[in-house]
């Protein structure tokens, strides 16, 4: 249901007098309704009270559908802009297994393309706290690996038996910025060197965590 228009303009205000504010933004001054509603009329325009708290009511001069619809538009720009952020948590262990760390892995992918910030909570428990640093080492880990969607916004920080890290979303440029920034291809030369230089069964670098 829409919500009803409060505003006083015209024959709804009933105040004896008004301060009044001419069409260009100028003040008139204090004068009595009737006279501000002439003054309004003869322009063919509306009396619109602007400020019901003061004494006595600002009324300004304006065409009011004019008004009322840009003043619609600025509500919807603001309610755009203050768009819902989100703080997802993701709980993990400091001797997680491989299995486990690629589905948490994936999650804290999943909150970040939605562009949700991530809270990354390492659990200690017992003898575990003595080795911060193996929680600290996961977390940069995680953070390294999700680098392209996420940026490291609170360093980990040890909370109780906890530490936690903060991953905002990176911003996104828009498509159109990428379309001419095609890497310029190497020589046919230069690539050739490459491919004998580069020998084909070389090992794949270990998993450093």
């Amino acid at each position: 249901m829409p919500e009803r228009d409060e505003t006083r303009i015209n024959e709804r205000i009933r105040v004896p007098q008004v301060r009044l504010v001419g069409e260009d933004g100028n003040q008139i001054g204090v004068v009595e309704t009737q006279q501000a509603l002439r003054y309004a009329q003869e322009r063919d325009l509306d009396l619109v009270e602007v400020a019901a708290d003061a004494r006595p009511p600002v009324c300004r001069v304006l065409d009011y559908s004019k008004y009322k619809y840009e003043q619609e538009q600025k509500a919807k720009a603001a309610r755009r802009h203050q768009k819902q952020v989100n703080v997802r948590e993701i709980k993990l262990r400091p001797k997680i297994a491989t299995n486990d760390y690629e589905t948490k892995k994936n999650h804290v992918v999943r909150f970040l393309k939605g562009d949700d910030r991530v809270k990354v909570t390492i659990m200690f428990r017992g003898r575990e706290q003595t080795h911060p640093e193996r929680g600290e080492r996961l977390l940069m880990r995680l953070a390294e690996d999700v680098a392209e969607l996420g940026t490291i916004e609170q360093s980990p920080q040890q909370d109780g038996r906890n530490m936690t890290m903060l991953l905002a979303p990176v911003k996104r440029r828009p498509e159109h910025e990428h379309e001419h920034e095609a890497p310029a291809e190497a020589p046919a030369e230069a690539r050739a060197t490459a491919r004998a230089e580069t020998p084909a069964d070389a090992p794949a670098a270990a998993d450093a965590g």
